[in-house]
C-alpha cells in the first residue's frame, strides 16, 4: 500500500475511515492494553498465586506441554515488495542481484523458500506493452524485459514462490492475460505460486484511477461486482492459481466464503492488515500513530481476531489464507513510529498473533519510500550497501523463535499490577522450547520460566534498543547491521548467555523496551 501515492492523496477521509473503523471494531476484544495478561487461546492467565521458592517480584511463566494450533507452515514469514522495489533493491543486472538483498532474505527463511508477493498499488499502475495493445490511462509504469530478467533471476536465486500482482483495475482481459504471460514466462511457472488479480479493490469505485478524473469502477462497486470481475478475468489467464481478493476492508471479509463457491479457480485468500494511518485521523483516535497505539493489543491481537472467522471459512473450503500485505501504516508518513524500536516488539507480536488464528502466511511490504520501509540499498565503487531499519531485527527474531514446523504452546502466568509483558512459546520439530517474553514497559521485569523440558542449560538471547523511539542502536544476541551492511549478516560480538534450571526453573531478567528468546532443548 502506497504512503505518498496519488490514490491516498485524494479525497480518502469517509470510505478509508470507515474500513479501518470497522476494523478496530472487529479487532478490539478487550479493554485497556490487553499485553499484561498471557495471550488468549495461546496463553491464559492463571489463578492463584505464583509458585514459592522465586525471586521477589518475579513473574512465573509456565509453558504448557500441549501444543494448539496449526504448525507453522514453511515460507509463513515472507516479504511484499511494490513491481518499482525490483530495480531498486536487486538492481539491473540479472548477472548480478544484489547480494545483500539476498542474504537479508534468507536470513528470515533459513532452510526454506521464501514466499514473496510483488504487488501492492502498483498492481493496477502496471502493465506488458504488447503491439496494438493501448496503455491504459491508469498505468504508468511498464514492465520491460529487463525488469522480468531482474525478477526472475531475484527469484531463482532465492528459490522463492512469488505471488504476482496482475492489473484489474484497467478492465482488460488483454491487458492481464498478456502481463500475466509475460511475467509466468519469465520468472518460470514453477515459481509461480498465484496471480493475484488487482490490489484492494473496494477502493476502486472511490478513487480517481486516470489523467482523465475517472474512477477505475462506477461508484458503488462492491464485492459482487468483483467476483463476477474475476470470473470474467480467469477465463482470460494461463491456467495457473488465483489468489484473492487483496482487500484490506472488513466490510468485504464476510463474502469470502461465497467468492470462493463462485470462483473455484482461486486457491489462495489474500487479505491486508494495517493497524494505524495518519490521513483523516485524529490524535485521539486508537489507529492514529503513536507508539503507545502501535503496541495496544487493538494493532496486534486485534488485527488478528479480525480475520480469524475467515481463516475458518477458507480452510474449509481447502484454501489457505495468507496477510500478503501488513505493516505498521497505511496512510501517511509517520517515521518516528514506522521506524523506531517499538515497530520491532511490535511485528513479533503481530506474527505471533497471526499464527494464533491459524493464518497460513504473512508478507510484510516494503518499497523504496515507504515509511515503513524494511531496508534501503545504495550502490557504492560496485559495492552494495544495505541500511537496515528496526522492523527487520524484530522479523528475525520472529523467523528464530518459530521455524517450519513449530506449533505454539499454551502459556499462563499469574500478572502483576503495572506489568506490560506479553510471552510466546513454541515447539520446534526437533523438540526445542522456544519462549519470547516481550518488555514494551520501561521497567526491567524479572522472569521465572517453567517448562516441561528441564534439568539443562538454556541460552538467552536480547533484542534491544536504547528505548522504543529509537530508530538506531538495535542489537540481537548483541550482533547488528551498523549504521550499513554489506554482507546482510549480523556482525559483531555475540552476546548469548546460558541460563541453568534451578528446582526447574530458568529465572532471567528482561530489561524495559526489550524482548528475550530463551531456548531449551
Amino acid at each position: 500500500m502506497s504512503t505518498a501515492s496519488r490514490r491516498w492523496s485524494l479525497a480518502l477521509g469517509l470510505a478509508l475511515g470507515a474500513i479501518i473503523a470497522a476494523a478496530i471494531a472487529v479487532g478490539l476484544t478487550s479493554s485497556g492494553r490487553g499485553h499484561s495478561v498471557a495471550q488468549a487461546d495461546v496463553a491464559s492467565p492463571t489463578a492463584g498465586r505464583p509458585p514459592a521458592a522465586v525471586p521477589a517480584g518475579a513473574t512465573v511463566i509456565t509453558v504448557g506441554h500441549a501444543a494448539t494450533g496449526r504448525a507453522i507452515a514453511s515460507g509463513f514469514l515472507g516479504l511484499s515488495l511494490e513491481f518499482p522495489a525490483i530495480p531498486a533493491y536487486a538492481g539491473t543486472d540479472p548477472g548480478d542481484v544484489d547480494p545483500v538483498l539476498l542474504q537479508l532474505v534468507r536470513n528470515l527463511t533459513p532452510g526454506q523458500p521464501p514466499v514473496l508477493r510483488i504487488g501492492g498499488d502498483s498492481t493496477d499502475w502496471t502493465w506488458w506493452p504488447a503491439p496494438h495493445l493501448a496503455r491504459p490511462d491508469g498505468v504508468n509504469y511498464t514492465i520491460t524485459p529487463g525488469w522480468v530478467a531482474v525478477a526472475g533471476a531475484l527469484v531463482r536465486d532465492l528459490g522463492a514462490r512469488v505471488i504476482l500482482g496482475i492489473d484489474l483495475e484497467a478492465d482488460s482481459t488483454r491487458v492481464a492475460s498478456t502481463e500475466a504471460r509475460a511475467l509466468i514466462a519469465g520468472l518460470g511457472r514453477d515459481r509461480v505460486e498465484a496471480l493475484e488479480l488487482g490490489n484492494e479493490p473496494e477502493l476502486y469505485g472511490s478513487f480517481i484511477w486516470d489523467g482523465s478524473g475517472h474512477t477505475g469502477r462506477p461508484r458503488g462497486y462492491d464485492f459482487a461486482g468483483y467476483s463476477r470481475d474475476i470470473a470474467t478475468m480467469v477465463r482470460a489467464l494461463p491456467h495457473v492459481p488465483i489468489a484473492g481478493p487483496a482487500t484490506g476492508a472488513p466490510k468485504w471479509f464476510p463474502d469470502v466464503g461465497q467468492f470462493l463457491a463462485a470462483n473455484r479457480d482461486v486457491e489462495m485468500v489474500t487479505l491486508h492488515r494495517y493497524p494505524l494511518q495518519l490521513c483523516f485521523v485524529s490524535r485521539s483516535e486508537p489507529n492514529y500513530p503513536t507508539i503507545g497505539n502501535l503496541l495496544s493489543a487493538t494493532a496486534s491481537r486485534g488485527q488478528a481476531n479480525s480475520v480469524a472467522p475467515y481463516v475458518g471459512i477458507s480452510h474449509g473450503h481447502a484454501v489457505p489464507l495468507r496477510i500478503d500485505e501488513m505493516n505498521t501504516n497505511s496512510c501517511g508518513a509517520s517515521p518516528a513510529v514506522s521506524k523506531s524500536f517499538a515497530s520491532a516488539l511490535w511485528v513479533i507480536d503481530a506474527l505471533f498473533e497471526m499464527a494464533r488464528v491459524g493464518v497460513d502466511g504473512v508478507n510484510i511490504h516494503t518499497y523504496p519510500g515507504a515509511t515503513y520501509e524494511l531496508f534501503t540499498f545504495r550502490r557504492a565503487r560496485g559495492r552494495w550497501q544495505a541500511s537496515v531499519e528496526p522492523e527487520y531485527y524484530g522479523m528475525l527474531m520472529f523467523a528464530q523463535a518459530a521455524p517450519p514446523g513449530s506449533r505454539l504452546l499454551r502459556l499462563s502466568w499469574h500478572p502483576r499490577a503495572g506489568e506490560r509483558l506479553r510471552a510466546w512459546a513454541t515447539r520446534a520439530p526437533d523438540g526445542r522450547i522456544r519462549v519470547v517474553v516481550i518488555n514494551d514497559g520501561a521497567r526491567a521485569q524479572t522472569v521465572v520460566v517453567r517448562a516441561s523440558v528441564t534439568g539443562g542449560t538454556g541460552t538467552l538471547e536480547r533484542l534491544t534498543a536504547r528505548s522504543l523511539g529509537a530508530t538506531g542502536g538495535v542489537t540481537l544476541g548483541g550482533q547488528g547491521f551498523g549504521s550499513e551492511t554489506s554482507s546482510g549478516q549480523l556482525a559483531g560480538r555475540p552476546a548469548i548467555t546460558s541460563v541453568a534450571a534451578g528446582a526447574g526453573r530458568y529465572s532471567f531478567r528482561v530489561p524495559g523496551a526489550s524482548v528475550a528468546l530463551l531456548t531449551l532443548t
